[in-house]
């Protein structure tokens, strides 16, 4: 596989974009940087096109105009950034510098995965305690899986719109900030489970 071929098949225009510093906002637009825009006009996604200036073109032509280079030159420094192997005169050796930077972005695609399931799994834990342990009288006293749902259902629900609404850069944040939090509530989730499985052994 040439390398024309192995960054064609491996690199979407945003994941160009987004490697060398620009944020992709929600819905996958972006600042042009090929003309003076100042609200969103390009659309990336697996190509690029700027509704703006009419730019348009793959990763390999957004690097190649970004930075001045020939096609074979932006397909090769797109490689060597992104450790992408291909054949040639010599197959591509990632750096160190690619092989951290690689790592890097992994970690923090798992942070914000990781962010999405625990707020979702809570959300759908706390919405099931609502309806399945509500009081069935005035009369009755409440559980505290109802009470929970009462206290932080409408605030996690909150939380999860926030954080879909918000850029992968934003969730990031969004991530990062609300670690603690996000921490507390995986001991929570886990709590519980082990506590269901607990009484599904004693039935």
């Amino acid at each position: 596989m040439n390398v024309f071929q192995a960054v064609k098949e491996n690199v979407t225009a945003r994941q160009a974009a987004e490697q060398y510093g620009f944020e992709v906002k929600h819905g996958g637009m972006m600042c042009c940087p090929f003309h003076d825009d100042k609200n969103p006009s390009m659309k990336v996604d697996k190509r690029f096109h700027c509704f703006g200036c009419g730019e348009d073109g793959d990763a390999i032509d957004f690097v190649g105009k970004l930075f001045s280079l020939k096609p074979k030159e932006a397909a090769e420094k797109l490689a060597n950034d992104l450790g992408i192997a291909y054949d040639g005169q010599e197959r591509y050796k990632p750096t160190k510098t690619s092989i951290i930077k690689r790592i890097k972005r992994e970690q923090e695609k798992n942070t914000v995965r990781r962010c999405n399931d625990v707020l979702s799994d809570y959300f759908s834990l706390l919405r099931q305690w609502r309806r399945d342990y509500a009081p069935e009288s005035p009369h009755d006293r409440f559980d505290p899986h109802f009470v929970e749902s009462l206290q932080y259902m409408e605030y996690i629900d909150h939380l999860c719109e926030e954080f879909n609404y918000r850029t992968d850069a934003g969730k990031l944040a969004f991530a990062k900030e609300y670690a603690d939090m996000l921490s507390k509530i995986e001991h929570r989730i886990a709590a519980e489970n082990v506590g269901a499985r607990s009484q599904c052994r004693t039935l």
